[in-house]
């Protein structure tokens, strides 16, 4: 699975309709509908605001909208595009402006399908890698030696919360989670739990 790391756009214009094609992080339905909202919301002028989107580990939850075009002619081209490039939480829209010209359906398939692979051709796109939190306390005396630890297994998100001891919190890839915990409790004599 691959996922979107940072917002996208780019247009191209077909027979003088032109194809807005916006690429969004997401991490559920909920929040694809809430975007979609805003989508059509900021663009009231346009004729049709399609869109795409896929989430989960898994890819599981997927849904498109054709936004009054010919059934299967829109939001469903851009969602074959998605699943082509094999990716997870992201949502396209593809915002069209009539341009006078009927583009007929196939004309529509390889529009809102070429807007999709546009976008998608110029995003920041990575392997999807399943984090996981973890969480303990160290003393000072050992803090940059830590610190050193938890860049060897990729740590991410880090807080570090000052106090008698530091407790320091974030995000590693599910895969390194065992051998950070048995690396700090090898590296502290048993002393540093890792949760």
């Amino acid at each position: 699975m691959r996922i979107l790391t940072e917002y996208a756009q780019t247009s191209i214009e077909v027979k003088k309709s032109r194809f807005l094609a916006e690429a969004f992080v997401i991490t559920s339905q909920a929040e694809a509908r809430a975007l979609l909202r805003e989508q059509k919301a900021k663009f009231q002028d346009a004729t049709h605001v399609v869109h795409a989107f896929i989430s989960g580990l898994n890819a599981e939850v997927s849904g498109c909208s054709d936004d009054g075009e010919p059934s299967g002619t829109a939001g469903r081209p851009v969602l074959e595009v998605l699943k082509g490039r094999n990716c997870t939480n992201i949502m396209l829209t593809v915002t069209r402006w009539f341009g006078g010209t009927l583009l007929g359906t196939g004309g529509l398939v390889k529009a809102y399908g070429d807007a999709a692979k546009a976008v998608l051709d110029i995003c920041k796109i990575e392997e999807y890698i399943p984090k996981i939190q973890f969480q303990f306390d160290v003393p000072y005396s050992v803090y940059e030696q830590i610190k050193l630890i938890l860049k060897q297994y990729s740590a991410e998100n880090i807080t570090e919360e000052f106090a008698e001891n530091i407790h320091i919190a974030g995000l590693i890839p599910e895969a390194n989670k065992e051998k950070l915990q048995k690396h700090i409790f090898d590296f502290s004599n048993g002393k540093i739990k890792v949760s």
